[in-house]
């Protein structure tokens, strides 16, 4: 863990040249390793999405417990999602209109069917603190080194980060072998700095849902954390 005092954030009016494409689904169930294969039913449907520089898919989450249930561990079962549950790109604003036309398709996740309804666009979020399921940060598995080189990363992007907390080692599989991951939760940051991390995300993988930034307001519920 690396932690310092808090840094008051500054008034800062937010770009929209990055957003979030929220999307309505029906799904009853995909796998919990879901990534690759996500990727690959957006790619097939948005045709210009894979050389994109700046989209990125959010990972499809649900909560790890709930009503005697409890997240699986193995990353061939599955994952039952609510009605809540939305599929969400993080897109430059110039592919809004493109990105409308994979409202009403269906998906096929490795068998199971993924139906989108409508859009909504939200805005990058102003908030300090700020939170990504899966950072790839080379091969790194130790966490000092993994937090290490992250500010490294961040410090090139002109971001200082005063509170930063990783957590448990996850990996992605995809047909080229398996992508080693780890979550990671910044704090107190400046409102600019968060947006433009939010905007750039860190390290690769975006289209697996890696290096995707979203607000996070209690910094208690990610030690441990087990996404």
């Amino acid at each position: 863990m690396y932690w310092s005092e808090h840094n008051p954030t500054d008034s800062f009016r937010i770009p929209d040249d990055i957003v979030d494409v929220v999307y309505t689904i029906s799904c009853r169930c995909l796998p919990v390793d879901h990534a690759h294969a996500l990727r690959r039913a957006v790619q097939e449907a948005l045709p210009w999405f894979a050389n994109e520089e700046s989209a990125g898919i959010h990972p499809v989450h649900v909560a790890d417990s709930g009503n005697g249930w409890m997240r699986p561990d193995n990353p061939d079962d599955l994952l039952y999602l609510s009605r809540r549950t939305k599929l969400t790109l993080r897109l430059p604003r110039h592919r809004l209109d493109d990105a409308g036309t994979l409202s009403g398709m269906v998906l096929d996740i490795n068998g199971h069917t993924l139906a989108v309804a409508g859009k909504s666009v939200r805005q990058l979020s102003p908030i300090t603190t700020i939170f990504a399921r899966y950072v790839v940060i080379g091969a790194e598995a130790d966490e000092q080194a993994f937090l290490a080189v992250a500010v490294k990363q961040l410090g090139e992007m002109g971001i200082r980060p005063k509170k930063a907390l990783c957590g448990m080692e996850k990996t992605i599989a995809t047909p080229e072998g398996g992508v080693p991951t780890r979550s990671l939760l910044l704090a107190d940051l400046m409102v600019d700095e968060s947006v433009r991390l939010q905007q750039r995300g860190l390290g690769p993988l975006r289209q697996l849902g890696c290096g995707l930034f979203i607000p996070h307001k209690d910094v208690d519920e990610v030690r441990g954390s087990e996404h």
